[in-house]
């Protein structure tokens, strides 16, 4: 194999232990590549982790994990306003905040509330026209409910 091709080769195993794992040092990178028989120094990693554009995010709860570029760019909780025409209703039980979308746009909707990441979302569900949204643990279904709501209100 040449240099090209091991370094491509681990490039590959790189992006499959991101998108399989959440990961949030090179060091840990590093002992994961490790056990894939790539042995690598930090110099090494920095330079396939900024060739294959990964990126650190900041997770909902604290901390950091690596994450490869998919296209879409964290939304601003106020670009979700620009969903609204999607959204019928939104609504609780107490446990699950449940939004009501027209036929076909709860995915896309659903992943709106994903990149926004307000930090009262836990995560979201999605079928075709209804999205299940979980609070975060120091969050209410109510008060996620009225912040969604709000976002989507007809101003």
């Amino acid at each position: 194999m040449t240099v090209d091709a091991v370094s491509e080769a681990r490039r590959q195993t790189l992006r499959a232990l991101l998108r399989r794992e959440k990961i949030g040092t090179q060091h840990e990178l590093a002992r994961r590549l490790a056990r894939e028989g790539y042995d690598v120094t930090q110099a090494t990693l920095s330079r396939d982790l900024a060739r294959i554009e990964a990126r650190r995010t900041a997770l909902p709860g604290g901390g950091t994990v690596y994450e490869l570029p998919d296209g879409l760019s964290p939304a601003a909780p106020d670009d979700l306003g620009a969903l609204r025409h999607l959204v019928f209703a939104v609504d609780h039980n107490g446990a699950l905040v449940v939004v009501t979308t027209t036929a076909g746009a709860a995915s896309a909707v659903a992943l709106g509330i994903d990149r926004a990441r307000l930090p009262a979302v836990l995560g979201t569900i999605a079928g075709d026209d209804t999205i299940f949204v979980a609070p975060a643990r120091k969050s209410t279904a109510a008060a996620l409910a009225k912040q969604l709501q709000s976002l989507w209100s007809k101003r």
